[in-house]
């Protein structure tokens, strides 16, 4: 099996007018992602998505990737990362490289899959997992002035049992926006916070300390992804799970998330980490260190059904037998039909489950005519 063809895909849709979301760093109109669609000899198809700029993204793995994919057996994959940094010796770890990386290496992998028929999360090591507990990541900061409790009871209607909230925009806010979604939520459900790196050190603790009485489970991005320091700061003066990784993009920033022991789960996005090749090496190098691995999900379809069959590899360590707590599962609730229309059949996780595919590959079947309608060249 040889790869004859490499395209990349822009993709974008505007939100309607005065429909933006985002959180305490800023407010989204768009929505955009670059697919990688992969052509082999015998006419098999891969799919994978490189989560970044679109037109920016299509145009550097169409510059600096295609002469090299096109005659590579996609068996090969796993030499992709390394010699993106060795060919690429003084940008090859750069984000938007790695980027480009992830949607060539998980398009590999959906092709490798579909050539042995089996699903990627057991070529990735993992066992016969049928199903993943996901959360809603919303409650979104909004353009409109949404009603803040719209969202979490929208999320309690469709049977989720955990959330994932944007807070940091000061303090009376947080506790506000937390108290409403733990009314609503009930007292066991897991409730997750996301600063998006909007505080420093000091007001994270005294957020988390106004927010103490409410049992959050992780606070996401306390600081900002560059600030190394800020996250030991807040790991001493903040007694509650550290998450972050979706502003991380290769193993080696990881490496010194793991190994300084800044953060208790890591949160690779499976559209700039690197890939599956990639994730699976981040995900090696936490279990060793006995930190958590949830990966990040914002991501069109194609990077949703990577970042499912990525899950359902993550191996329970420590736990054998008797685990004390589900790996939770990112799935955006949003307005998103680049995640919601790219699909024959749609991902569905309402009713508190999300079934991991068992087809082979991601176990997708990518709707062509809608990728046609959302891309931009």
């Amino acid at each position: 099996m040889e790869i004859t063809e490499i395209e990349a895909i822009p993709l974008s849709h505007s939100l309607d007018e005065g429909r933006g979301v985002g959180s305490a760093r800023g407010i989204h109109t768009t929505r955009s992602t670059t697919l990688v669609k992969l052509t082999t000899d015998d006419g098999a198809v891969g799919w994978g998505e490189a989560f970044a700029p679109a037109r920016t993204t299509a145009t550097l793995i169409d510059e600096l990737f295609a002469d090299k994919i096109v005659g590579m057996d996609p068996f090969e994959v796993e030499s992709l990362a390394e010699r993106s940094y060795m060919d690429g010796y003084h940008f090859g770890g750069s984000a938007i490289v790695q980027c480009a990386l992830s949607g060539i290496d998980v398009a590999m992998w959906d092709l490798i899959g579909k050539s042995v028929n089996r699903p990627v999360h057991r070529l990735l090591g993992g066992t016969k997992t049928t199903s993943i507990t996901p959360y809603a990541s919303t409650m979104y900061v909004t353009e409109w002035g949404q009603d803040p409790a719209e969202p979490i009871e929208r999320a309690v209607e469709e049977g989720f049992t955990a959330a994932k909230i944007k807070i940091g925009r000061g303090f009376e806010d947080d506790v506000e926006r937390v108290r409403t979604a733990r009314e609503i939520l009930g007292d066991d459900a897991s409730l997750m916070v996301d600063f998006n790196g909007n505080y420093r050190p000091k007001q994270v603790a005294r957020s988390m300390e106004n927010l103490s009485r409410f049992d959050i489970a992780w606070v996401e991005e306390p600081v900002p992804p560059e600030n190394h320091s800020g996250y030991r700061q807040v790991r001493d003066l903040v007694d509650v799970p550290i998450a972050a990784g979706e502003a991380h993009f290769n193993r080696f920033e990881f490496k010194r998330l793991i190994d300084d022991r800044t953060v208790d789960i890591v949160q690779p996005n499976l559209g700039r980490c690197g890939g599956l090749s990639e994730a699976r090496r981040i995900a090696d190098m936490a279990t060793t260190e006995n930190v958590a691995v949830r990966p990040h999900v914002w991501n069109s379809s194609v990077g949703l059904a990577a970042a499912i069959q990525f899950a359902a590899s993550v191996p329970a360590y420590p736990h054998p037998d008797h685990v004390p707590e589900p790996l939770l599962f990112e799935f955006d609730r949003s307005e998103n039909p680049l995640r919601d229309d790219l699909l024959v059949d749609r991902i569905d996780p309402t009713g508190g489950v999300l079934e991991v595919p068992q087809e082979p590959g991601l176990g997708i079947t990518v709707d062509e005519d809608a990728v046609e309608r959302y891309r931009l060249d």
